[in-house]
């Protein structure tokens, strides 16, 4: 059961790469494309929203496709993207080598999280998808900062180049290794799946992801462009940085993966907790190198962490529908990661770059407040169930 839920991590990493890639790439990229660093950043609002508009109905559709051919089919047109990206001769080319991806990419992970779930059962839901995930802490950890460095020494478009070459790869390695899967005859029925959505507790799970997001990509699209005007870091420190930042979220990814399973808003309310206290040290420490060092690891660990334990919540809040409930936790989040672009990009040209710590604290602080009411919420249901009961 072990060996298609690693094949499923490097899949994930090759995907996850090419969505965050372009966050170390902003500023090169800005440059060669003529147009401003917050310009560029709105590329990362392309794909975030096209995720969004388009996730849930595009999973719901693909959900019962026989996985292995569906997994090779997304791995494929990822590498064609990314040989469009590292080709691109101007701002509206890249932005369709963004936008051609980002309708596949919710579909791989909501249905390589339901097929980990069911390789190993609800149980341990938690430990499962972040087995999987370990491909997203990968692509901070090794695939971000990698591309960064291959773009330092050989320009932005080698970075792109390389990661279509290993696109492909991870295709031929799952069409040798990875297990065929058996389509179950009834499959989900879409009314089931679309079902939920009327649930309030699923939307409010929902919204919480969007605020989280929000608040993380406020900050974390202009990382880079932080850390070389800010912290007066050169290309190679900052991808050097970039990889320790990535590196301490496997701390995060291990503790969001066990603290989910016992109690999935409890997770959510102490690691945006801990995120909101690392990004708004994040400006003073600045040009304290070691202090710097501090704020970032605490913010790392909290944002892998963030990513598992927002996405699992969402699937154990519909058992019934989990693929299309991922949908949603990744159509959440990617609002808020397009939403996070836009809002940064603005605090930037308003108030200057080094206020994008703090807007970007308080809006995660308020992801806090909203984890709080919904474990009120989730604690009165029972209560209002039984009362009903009795009185029938």
């Amino acid at each position: 059961m072990l060996l298609p839920i690693l094949l499923l991590s490097a899949a994930g990493f090759t995907i996850l790469t090419t969505e965050f890639l372009i966050v170390g790439l902003l500023p090169g990229l800005a440059r060669d494309l003529n147009v401003t660093v917050s310009q560029a950043g709105l590329l990362v609002s392309l794909f975030a929203f096209t995720v969004a508009a388009t996730g849930p109905l595009l999973t719901a559709l693909m959900a019962n496709i026989e996985r292995k051919r569906l997994f090779i089919s997304v791995l494929v047109l990822f590498g064609l993207s990314n040989a469009v990206a590292a080709a691109a001769p101007n701002i509206w080319v890249m932005a369709v080598a963004r936008f051609v991806p980002a309708l596949a990419l919710p579909v791989f992970w909501s249905l390589a999280s339901a097929t980990a779930v069911e390789l190993v059962g609800p149980a341990r839901a938690g430990r499962a998808i972040s087995t999987v995930a370990f491909g997203i802490v990968a692509a901070t950890v090794f695939g971000i900062p990698i591309g960064v460095l291959i773009s330092d020494a050989f320009g932005w478009r080698a970075a792109f180049a390389v990661l279509s070459v290993v696109a492909f790869a991870k295709a031929l390695l799952l069409l040798f290794t990875f297990p065929s899967t058996r389509v179950r005859a009834d499959g989900v029925r879409l009314v089931t799946q679309l079902r939920i959505l009327r649930n309030p507790m699923v939307v409010g799970h929902v919204l919480l992801s969007l605020l989280v997001f929000t608040g993380m990509f406020t900050a974390y699209t202009y990382l880079a462009d932080m850390l070389e005007r800010l912290a007066g870091f050169n290309g190679q420190i900052v991808g050097w940085t970039m990889m320790a930042f990535g590196a301490v979220g496997l701390i995060g990814n291990t503790l969001g993966g066990r603290l989910v399973d016992r109690s999935p808003l409890g997770a959510t309310a102490l690691f945006s907790s801990l995120m909101a206290a690392g990004l708004a040290a994040l400006t003073p420490v600045m040009t304290s190198h070691g202090l710097l060092a501090v704020a970032l690891g605490v913010w790392g660990i909290a944002q892998a962490a963030l990513f598992i334990v927002c996405h699992v919540r969402l699937m154990k809040s519909a058992p019934e529908a989990p693929a299309f409930a991922a949908s949603l936790n990744i159509s959440g989040a990617n609002i808020g990661i397009g939403l996070g672009a836009v809002v940064g990009g603005g605090v930037i040209d308003r108030y200057g770059l080094a206020s994008l710590g703090w807007a970007a604290a308080a809006i995660v602080a308020v992801s806090v407040g909203l984890a709080f009411l919904l474990m009120a919420a989730s604690r009165a249901r029972p209560q209002s169930k039984a009362a009903c009961a009795n009185a029938a």
